[in-house]
């Protein structure tokens, strides 16, 4: 068995789990939907179902914490930059039909009370993105300042529950809208978070 098929089943399951959670995930669907034998399955993962999901939540963590650079970067201003991070997720939804986006935020939501394992997973995903997060936002300079850690962090949950509570309520109502006005309502309070740089001083020296 190559490195190739252990990627197909875990690509296959993020898919999975982002469409349809895990209980309705069973292993049967995931080895049809790797085009992998079963026998394949448990040779990489002896723990069955808990196991392979565990691995896919930390995979699409690790991809989906890059969308935030992605998204910010190309803005100076950062309300204009929170902005442009509920739009595109806006866009995304609209655009895929209100396909479900997050599968860690479905997992995490389904299995909260039921499987503690999971959860735990769920949890180290979170961390890492706020972790990451934190790091992206106190290394940019933006228009009128910077962030410092506690108001980084702070900016990072803030984002990162408005666009899982928007998710719901889009897919719910088949609109783009709760999605955008999170980001309207979230820009006049990130406008508070950015510290003057003292005049005289480098951007290294901020650091």
């Amino acid at each position: 068995m190559s490195t190739t098929s252990r990627q197909r089943i875990v690509t296959a399951t993020i898919e999975l789990l982002r469409r349809q959670g895990y209980g309705a995930t069973s292993v049967k669907a995931i080895a049809a939907a790797a085009h992998a034998p079963m026998g394949s399955l448990y040779h990489y993962f002896p723990e069955g179902k808990r196991q392979i999901a565990a691995e896919a939540l930390r995979s699409a963590g690790a991809v989906y914490i890059h969308l935030l650079p992605l998204l910010m970067d190309p803005h100076d201003d950062l309300p204009a930059a929170v902005a442009a991070f509920f739009q595109a997720a806006a866009d995304d939804i609209e655009h895929t039909g209100w396909a479900n986006m997050c599968p860690v935020g479905t997992v995490a939501a389904e299995i909260a009370d039921t499987e503690p394992g999971l959860r735990e997973v769920a949890a180290e995903v979170v961390e890492l993105w706020m972790g990451a997060g934190t790091r992206y936002m106190m290394g940019r300079t933006f228009a009128g300042g910077r962030l410092a850690d506690a108001r980084a962090r702070e900016l990072v949950q803030a984002l990162l529950g408005a666009l899982e509570g928007a998710f719901v309520l889009a897919r719910t109502m088949r609109s783009a809208e709760p999605l955008l006005a999170a980001g309207r309502a979230l820009m006049p309070y990130a406008a508070t978070l950015v510290t003057p740089t003292p005049a005289g001083r480098s951007t290294s020296e901020q650091a």
